[in-house]
């Protein structure tokens, strides 16, 4: 999970930042800025992987914020000024947004994001948990339905609920998709549309904008999220 911060003082650019980082599973946004100071003041307390960081800001502008960090994070400049590129490039940021900036636009920038690695203990046990695990309980009404994660094929976002579909059943789940993009593993689960996740062992083979899964199943990819899933699966740039 990469976890980013927003610094943007326009309410309309920060809703559509919000708004592409909700849509991408491996993004958990962390804090939402309107000047660099404050953002200074969270940074010291609160390591983040990734800033999406406004040029334009009040008291101190993007450029001037980013030289003021001794061991800045990965950073995607945004702005409306092409003309600040090459400086911002100069500072090595992993890239550069002009607004209006299309979600497909975004996610290649975002695709660019290495993820650092974490030494902070609490964060390692979870992942090994995470590694360790092979069985989950989900909640489904009543009950609570235990069943295999390698198991799954894929998960379906129908309005409020989703549905997780297994080699043997399906089981409706009152948990919404963004719950199954935090809590799964993201190496073996990918979203590959707004309203699909699947389980990336239980993959057949890609066909243009299909996923074929086991029992002939097909699952669409959608295009905003094709190139960030094949880079994953495949190793494609």
């Amino acid at each position: 999970m990469i976890n980013c911060i927003i610094i943007e003082d326009q309410p309309p650019a920060q809703r559509i930042l919000k708004k592409f980082i909700e849509d991408v599973s491996s993004l958990k946004l962390v804090g939402l800025f309107s000047d660099g100071i404050l953002a200074l003041e969270f940074l010291k307390n609160n390591p983040v992987d990734l800033i999406f960081l406004d040029i334009h800001l009040p008291k101190i502008n993007g450029l001037d914020f980013l030289k003021s960090l001794s061991n800045p994070p990965q950073v995607i400049l945004t702005t409306a000024f092409s003309e600040y590129a090459l400086e911002g490039y100069e500072l090595n940021v992993v890239d550069y947004l002009l607004k209006p900036f299309s979600f497909q636009r975004f996610l290649q920038a975002v695709n660019k994001v290495s993820v650092k690695k974490e030494t902070d203990t609490k964060f390692s046990n979870r992942e090994s948990t995470m590694e360790t695990t092979t069985e989950i309980y989900v909640k489904s009404g009543h009950d609570h339905v235990k069943i295999k994660i390698d198991a799954i094929l894929y998960i379906h976002s129908d309005s409020d609920y989703t549905e997780i579909f297994t080699t043997g059943q399906k089981i409706l789940s009152q948990e919404p998709l963004k719950y199954w993009t935090t809590n799964l593993n993201e190496v073996q689960f990918c979203q590959v549309h707004k309203s699909y996740i699947v389980n990336n062992k239980q993959i057949v083979k890609i066909t243009g904008n299909l996923i074929y899964l086991e029992n002939q199943i097909k699952v669409p990819i959608g295009r905003a999220y094709k190139e960030l899933f094949l880079s994953r699966v495949l190793g494609t740039k």
